[in-house]
């Protein structure tokens, strides 16, 4: 009987040490669980937002098992405004989105944004990559360069076949060419309208000027105070867009930036000023075959420049509650593999990483291959030169559209653009 009982009570123990076992395990699983971090990307970008979803999220999640990421877009016109005031707030992201230059400055400033000075991968990546995420004395890095744009011209090669027109080189051809699709009346010779004022500036003076002050050495000069807007440099460029306007068709006053797209996507312009990043819409909107040129020199054997333009990064928010989850993600940001699968998903988005990415898009690799004839620059107006009021950023939209509207001179716009640019900066000597 003893024995039948001291059985019994084996039994029971084994039973219960099995289901304090089971419960332990199941509350450790909860735990588990429960520790999974979800990570929030902070973005202007809302037109990539399935590549994000689909692609490369997916990509880094399959790797890091309990971090969760979630990319939140805003609309591009309303994000600085609502960033700001999420960080402010601390309800912003964890990943924040980075704008070049002096927008992400003020936000590091302002110690919104973290020092990623340190962070695994940073080494992936040249001085010139990080300077648009770097403070002004290059001791400190804030944000993961993403992605550059290259400015130039996309054209429709099936209209170009028809009129028999060869890519145009200098100014000369470019206006001949403009001319011959002028007098044939099939095609509005070129998609730009002045309505939103920065397409003017980004895709006219921005695209075309580094010809005429010599990319670098002008912008530089420009920001030391050795040159002023007023200069034949900087004012040429206006005297060129000014003679687009006859190209540009009826109501380009009223023209948006889509309506320009729509032009050109739909076959009914010829030629497109443009921004690499229009090549993901363009390549599937658009049913014929397009190429695209560099901005023509004024003669044969100029040197040529292109705006490469630093143009998206990724920092960490320095109130974010999940610090080591988000740098894991910049880090994985900042690798071959991020670089390869966001080039090629985004085509006209060019790699920052010194690793090279081979590209499969045609107008994609045609875009990158000026770096290796063209000398690189960015946009004179991003850094240093529009953290006052007036911004010379803003002002230069202006005063491009109105350039091409006829209403200011290209004088009158170097003059305007330099006496508010001196009212508020003062070169460092």
């Amino acid at each position: 009987m003893r024995k039948a009982l001291r059985k019994r009570e084996n039994i029971m123990t084994r039973t219960i040490k099995a289901l304090l076992l089971t419960t332990s395990v199941l509350g450790m699983t909860g735990i588990a669980q429960a520790a999974d971090v979800t990570l929030t990307i902070e973005s202007w970008r809302n037109d990539d937002l399935s590549i994000w979803q689909e692609k490369l999220i997916p990509a880094f999640e399959a790797k890091n098992p309990g971090i969760k990421v979630v990319f939140s877009p805003t609309a591009p016109t309303e994000y600085n405004a609502a960033l700001n005031a999420k960080l402010d707030a601390g309800s912003a992201g964890d990943l924040i989105s980075c704008r070049p230059f002096d927008a992400s400055l003020e936000l590091y400033s302002k110690k919104h944004l973290a020092d990623l000075t340190g962070l695994a991968g940073m080494e992936n990546f040249s001085d010139v990559a990080k300077a648009a995420w770097t403070t002004d004395d290059g001791k400190a890095s804030f944000c993961v360069p993403m992605a550059s744009v290259i400015h130039g011209f996309i054209y429709n090669k099936d209209a170009f076949d028809k009129l028999g027109i060869a890519v145009p080189k200098t100014n000369d051809e470019f206006f001949a060419a403009l001319d011959k699709i002028k007098a044939d009346g099939t095609y509005v010779p070129m998609a730009m309208g002045t309505k939103d004022l920065w397409e003017a500036a980004t895709m006219g003076y921005q695209n075309i000027g580094p010809t005429y002050w010599k990319g670098e050495e002008g912008r530089l000069a420009l920001i030391k105070g050795e040159q002023k807007l007023t200069d034949a440099d900087w004012v040429e460029p206006y005297r060129v867009l000014a003679k687009w306007k006859p190209y540009l068709g009826d109501g380009f006053e009223a023209q948006t930036y889509p309506d320009s797209q729509n032009m050109f996507t739909l076959g009914r312009a010829a030629i497109y000023p443009a921004g690499s990043w229009e090549i993901s819409q363009f390549n599937s909107q658009a049913d014929f075959k397009m190429g695209a040129f560099p901005p023509p020199v004024q003669k044969d054997g100029d040197t040529c420049y292109i705006s490469d333009h630093n143009d998206i990064g990724m920092g960490l928010n320095a109130k974010s509650g999940h610090q080591e989850e988000a740098k894991k993600f910049l880090s994985w940001v900042a690798s071959p593999e991020f670089a390869e699968i966001y080039a090629n998903a985004l085509p006209g988005f060019f790699s920052l990483n010194s690793t090279a990415v081979k590209m499969s898009d045609p107008l994609a690799q045609e875009f990158v291959s000026w770096r290796e004839k063209c000398k690189p620059t960015i946009r004179s107006t991003y850094q240093i030169l529009s953290r006052g009021t007036p911004n010379l950023e803003n002002e230069t939209w202006v005063e491009s559209a109105n350039v091409i509207n006829g209403t200011d001179t290209p004088e009158q716009a170097g003059e305007k653009l330099q006496k508010g640019l001196d009212s508020w900066y003062k070169p460092a000597k």
